[in-house]
């Protein structure tokens, strides 16, 4: 099958380090973007770098990002701004979860931890992202959130996961709705039981799939005509207890 083109497309990918992220990271490459890696530590980033490289693809850019830190995430972009000018993908990877108690007794800092994570880094970065689309030239690009399934139909004792999942779905419609004046898309993928560190709790106990089906995706929603947009997009293990009572 013939990967489409992104070639001369910026794309920022935070949470590029591992999972998800880091399988996006190498599809994109793949199909032709110049990559921005943002995440907390150096070296996954530059792992996921050099195994961008060794594919034959366009060197990519990592830049040391504490996303739970607004001044951080002012510099990511700063860094974007400066070594290319433009963006024209981000993908709102970086995400955390916490431990799976009851939820009365789920330690408070755990809670702000998922919150600033996953909703509050995800904001800002978005923000910063509508700031450059709206004053490139050609003006306009590509949000894509990470969501989950969870934003459907949690686990138990999930509550700062979920919670913060279902206000991922309630950004990605806003920013689809106020982008349409600029030339931005927004969607979002939900993901379900992608092989990750992240699902190691859940191996062998119910069907996973490859995680470079989930960058395959992420290619294809990014390398639409900002004509046309997926709002919401569902990868899944096909044999997983999602759908119905099987």
């Amino acid at each position: 099958m013939t990967m489409p083109s992104l070639l001369r497309k910026v794309a920022l990918v935070t949470g590029a380090g591992s999972g998800i992220g880091r399988q996006s990271s190498l599809a994109l490459a793949s199909a032709g973007a110049s990559l921005v890696l943002a995440g907390r530590r150096r070296e996954p980033l530059e792992e996921t770098a050099s195994l961008i490289t060794q594919q034959g693809s366009a060197p990519a850019l990592c830049v040391p990002t504490d996303l739970t830190d607004p001044a951080d995430i002012a510099a990511l972009f700063g860094t974007i701004e400066k070594h290319h000018g433009r963006l024209d993908v981000l993908f709102n990877n970086a995400g955390t979860g916490a431990p799976a108690v009851p939820i009365d007794e789920l330690p408070l800092e755990k809670w702000q931890m998922t919150v600033d994570t996953n909703i509050t880094a995800m904001f800002i970065c978005t923000q910063y992202a509508f700031r450059m689309m709206k004053q490139q030239q050609p003006m306009g690009g590509r949000i894509i959130n990470n969501g989950s399934v969870s934003a459907d139909r949690p686990r138990p004792n999930s509550a700062p996961y979920t919670a913060t999942k279902h206000a991922v779905t309630g950004l990605t419609k806003s920013c689809a709705l106020d982008g349409r004046p600029f030339g931005i898309a927004c969607g979002q993928i939900d993901v379900g039981n992608a092989d990750t560190v992240l699902l190691a709790g859940m191996k062998g106990k119910e069907p996973t799939m490859d995680v470079a089906d989930v960058g395959r995706a992420v290619v294809y929603m990014a390398s639409l005509p900002l004509e046309a947009n997926v709002l919401f997009m569902t990868v899944m293990a096909t044999n997983m207890p999602l759908i119905g009572r099987g």
